[in-house]
């Protein structure tokens, strides 16, 4: 191979890799998705497997496995390169007098966390406090397979005791810093931020480290007292990685690089709270789940999950305030267009983690036979207020009719509103009007993540002027059926430039195999994915091009009409006679045209 960039691509075929991201169907030729890009409701993510590129028709975006990685992951060309080598097993040659400081920043925090899973994997594995670490795990339900597959660790009451290993293996206070593995007092000591905890690795989607939590193990005495570390004990019970280049809670779903694969396969995401509940699920037999750590569910968080599904099982206590946390995320996902639905267990009152340590079986029915998120929502509403006096119906209704409200479809709607008056018993035959009336009334906070979220699905992005699609649309059928460009005209004044360019190398006999570069080749590339796509038939597409040219030339013609009117006006209203006669005679003439093209 000329360079490990091809060889790369030898390797891996773009299909299967950006099928790890995205749900892709089969559209002709080629495979399209849901662009994880922009917000839309219609697949125009392509994927070409002949030409191992892709592209999105709605926001522009576009390029070849490297680019991909570097937009879906947000990493620099250097880094997608080294994720992609390991995909493809592709060894990168180091310069023979490479240092530490020739290395990208991210790479050297991404080794260094690698290196602290291993760390505290021996720590769990070999020490003392450790082996007591391991079995309170294996006590809890957690197999032997799972501690290794999940990779969980121990983190030594010492003060420094990961540092000054990291530090052995040539890594700056700086960087251990960085990487979120320690921290530095007022008087710039620098000391472990983990310390006698059981630890658990956080990996982003190419299951890379790049964080950890650890929970406090009250059975460890605490041996550090005299080094002036505050007792384990006046710590939270997790403790989570400080956001740093590579850990960003908001952005990372724990257990996704395992799950992605089940989410897909099932259709459906289970979403829990911890690391514990994620391990325990996935060893009970429910894959498809991944957890929020440490933060609320975010819209970036459903983003991700909306690359592989959008049904959304909550695994998860939620209580009935309005205002918790649990219920704006939910709100978020149902704006977002997620069917919701909630695991309710038989086992009340208890963790995912424990449920499926007790009874596999009971959390694989729970998450099987998941409740609508209005189901739920009813069930807890009923619960809670007296739907046989008034100020219970009110307290009920209150709390359904902003979950309503949201629902975008009027139908929907409706259908909830008739089981609200189902559920009250109502006799009043007019009780869905007065509901209707009182649905009226709510508002949804428009600072609030849900009418975020709704404002941000409807807006449209980068908006192309109507001339722009038609252009795009005639050249699209002119690559398809090349011996129609002649319909086109010669070097149309309307095209952009790399319109004409094409439109003349079309007219030419097209593109030699190889000679596609800049801004031409990239639009020539985007015409070609949608030509591939294309079912018209060869008639249809003569009638279509001569139909769009007509269109483009007559809103270009209606435009420069009304234009000259404008400056008319204008004219004979600043007094400027001489402007106005030249302006009221190119205004005859172009109706005077209008009127000769009608007849």
């Amino acid at each position: 191979m000329d360079s490990p960039i091809e060889e790369i691509k030898s390797r891996l075929d773009i299909v299967e890799f950006v099928g790890q991201y995205l749900k892709l169907k089969k559209t002709g030729a080629n495979l399209s998705a849901l662009c994880p890009f922009h917000s839309e409701k219609s697949g125009s993510f392509f994927v070409s497997p002949a030409r191992q590129t892709w592209k999105c028709f709605g926001c522009g975006k576009g390029g070849d496995i490297f680019t991909f990685v570097q937009e879906i992951e947000g990493v620099e060309f250097g880094d997608a390169l080294r994720i992609l080598a390991a995909k493809a097993g592709v060894e990168l040659k180091r310069q023979t007098r490479e240092s530490a400081q020739m290395k990208t920043e991210r790479q050297r925090l991404y080794e260094a966390c690698e290196l602290a899973a291993c760390f505290f994997e021996k720590q769990l594995a070999s020490s003392k406090t450790g082996a007591a670490a391991k079995k309170y795990l294996l006590d809890r339900g957690f197999s032997e397979k799972s501690i290794a597959a999940w990779r969980l660790g121990w983190a030594p009451s010492s003060w420094q005791g990961l540092h000054d290993f990291l530090a052995s293996q040539g890594y700056t206070d700086k960087e251990i810093v960085g990487a979120g593995l320690a921290a530095a007092s007022a008087g710039g000591r620098v000391y472990d931020r983990f310390r006698g905890r059981i630890m658990f690795p956080v990996f982003d989607f190419n299951s890379q480290t790049v964080g950890f939590g650890g929970r406090v193990f009250e059975n460890v005495a605490d041996d550090v007292r005299e080094t002036g570390v505050p007792p384990a004990a006046a710590e939270p019970k997790y403790l989570n990685t400080a956001r740093t280049a590579l850990y960003d809670k908001s952005r990372l779903l724990y257990g996704l690089d395992r799950a992605k694969v089940a989410i897909r396969q099932a259709d459906a995401c289970v979403l829990v709270e911890g690391y514990a509940d994620a391990i325990m699920s996935a060893q009970a037999g429910v894959e498809n789940v991944v957890a929020t750590s440490g933060t609320a569910l975010t819209e970036d968080h459903l983003k991700i999950i909306k690359r592989f599904t959008n049904n959304l099982i909550l695994g998860y206590d939620m209580d009935l305030a309005g205002e918790n946390a649990s219920r704006r995320g939910i709100d978020m996902a149902r704006a977002a267009g997620f069917d919701v639905r909630v695991a309710r267990p038989a086992i009340a009152g208890k963790d995912p983690a424990d449920i499926a340590a007790a009874d596999p079986r009971e959390w694989q029915k729970a998450t099987a036979g998941a409740k609508s998120i209005m189901e739920f929502y009813f069930d807890r509403a009923l619960a809670a207020g007296d739907k046989n006096s008034p100020a219970g119906r009110k307290k009920i209704v209150d709390f359904i009719l902003p979950a309503i409200k949201i629902i975008p479809n009027a139908i929907e709607q409706a259908f909830w509103l008739q089981k609200i008056a189902d559920k009250m018993e109502a006799r009043d035959i007019h009780y869905e009007e007065y509901l209707r009336q009182e649905l009226k009334k709510v508002r949804i906070n428009q600072n609030g993540p849900a009418a975020a979220a709704v404002s941000r699905v409807a807006s449209a992005a980068n908006a192309k002027s109507r001339e722009t699609r038609l252009e795009e649309r005639i050249l699209t059928l002119a690559v398809k059926f090349p011996v129609h460009i002649g319909l086109v005209g010669d070097a149309p004044d309307f095209f952009t430039d790399e319109g004409k360019e094409i439109a003349a190398r079309l007219r030419a006999g097209g593109f030699p195999k190889g000679e596609i570069a800049g801004k031409v080749g990239e639009y020539y590339e985007t015409l070609f994915i949608a030509a591939e796509n294309e079912t018209v038939s060869e008639a249809a597409a003569a009638e279509e091009i001569e139909f769009h040219v007509a269109a483009i030339r007559e809103n270009i013609f209606k435009n420069s009409l009304a234009r000259c009117a404008r400056d008319l006006i204008r004219a004979e209203t600043a007094g400027d006679l001489e402007t106005a006669g030249n302006l009221r005679e190119k205004y005859n003439k172009l109706c005077k045209k209008t009127k000769n093209s009608v007849n």
